[in-house]
């Protein structure tokens, strides 16, 4: 299993928890720095595959600092709750949002996707943001969004993937295992969180693999929609 801090004997959960806390500060300028601003699209295209029906309670998992759940308001829903396990991103989340204007529709709270604190059927639909490789359990993490959607509800989870086509392939891996650590070590000065990143992706069942888990815990209908090469990917499931 990777982790953010190898010789740290705290679970995943905590270590995760940690080293978003580390970088808190840092992360937005980081995110989009090294994504080039890509990501920002990858969530419009997310948020528009769950425009097909009413959303108007909107779940974002792994909220990090609030982006997936402001480009959320795109659905016109009555109310946003983002939910995450740093204390720290929350903090950076909910004054971006208070800045924004925002903070009438959008709330946010500390939870853990593996112990949602929301009754059954709670929520028109779920975002999830490159969270979903972070869950110490993913069976467990996927059955608890499952839970709290209603009959009909819909889950959009962007997450990054592994290109396996020639050259984009060999691009991606030389910058996600050489480059992108040596600047995200020097901006955030964490030097694990940026080793652990890559080494999250590799380790994590993309493509087939996890609509296989999708379907396994209940979702159904699930479809994939690589983008930018393959990069990335956006699994789109409904209960």
């Amino acid at each position: 299993m990777a982790l953010p801090y190898k010789e740290n004997t705290d679970n995943k959960k905590k270590q995760v928890a940690t080293m978003f806390n580390n970088i808190s500060h840092r992360y937005d300028f980081l995110n989009h720095l090294l994504s080039m601003g890509i990501d920002k699209l990858w969530r419009k295209k997310a948020i528009k595959l769950l425009n097909n029906r009413p959303v108007k309670r909107l779940l974002d998992i792994a909220s990090g600092t609030g982006d997936f759940a402001i480009s959320g308001l795109k659905l016109k829903p009555e109310q946003i709750i983002g939910s995450d396990i740093s204390e720290g991103m929350l903090k950076v989340g909910k004054e971006k949002v208070q800045k924004k204007g925002y903070s009438d529709i959008i709330s946010f709270e500390l939870g853990d996707a593996e112990d949602i604190k929301h009754q059954d059927k709670s929520f028109d639909a779920i975002t999830l943001g490159f969270g979903v490789r972070n869950f110490e359990n993913l069976e467990k993490g996927l059955s608890e969004m499952h839970r709290v959607i209603k009959d009909g509800g819909q889950v959009a989870i962007l997450e990054f993937s592994k290109p396996r086509k020639f050259p984009i392939k060999q691009l991606y891996n030389f910058y996600f295992l050489r480059i992108l650590p040596s600047v995200g070590k020097m901006i955030s000065k964490d030097a694990s969180a940026y080793t652990y990143l890559p080494e999250s992706v590799q380790e994590f069942p993309d493509g087939q693999d996890f609509i296989n888990i999708m379907q396994k815990v209940g979702y159904k209908n699930i479809k994939q929609y690589p983008v930018t090469f393959g990069i990335a990917s956006i699994y789109w499931g409904e209960k």
